[in-house]
C-alpha cells in the first residue's frame, strides 16, 4: 500500500510519523504527545471503572492479540491524524 521508495510520498505512516516527531517544532510535538497521553490516562481510568477487579494492562494486551488487524489499522490512522495535527499547527 505504501511505497517506501517513493521520495515524495514514500514510507509508511509510522515512518513519516517519526520523521515528523523528530524534526518538527519541539513545542508542537510536546502538545500532541500530551494530548495523546491525556487520552490514554482517561481511557485507562474508564476501563478501570468498568472492570474494577481486572488487570487492565493484561486486558489491553489480550485485546491487541485478538484484534491485530483492527488495532493495526487504528494505529496507522492515529499516525496520520497526529502528523496532520502537527503539520497544520506548524504553518
Amino acid at each position: 500500500m505504501f511505497n517506501e521508495d517513493d521520495q515524495l510520498f514514500g514510507g509508511s505512516p509510522e515512518k513519516k510519523y517519526f520523521d515528523i516527531i523528530f524534526n518538527a517544532s519541539k513545542g508542537l510535538v510536546e502538545n500532541q504527545l500530551i494530548t495523546n497521553l491525556e487520552k490514554i490516562v482517561v481511557m485507562e481510568k474508564m476501563l478501570e471503572d468498568i472492570f474494577p477487579d481486572e488487570n487492565i494492562d493484561a486486558k489491553i494486551k489480550s485485546y491487541i492479540v485478538e484484534n491485530q488487524d483492527e488495532v493495526s489499522a487504528m494505529l496507522t490512522n492515529q499516525y496520520i491524524v497526529d502528523v496532520g495535527n502537527i503539520l497544520t499547527q506548524n504553518e
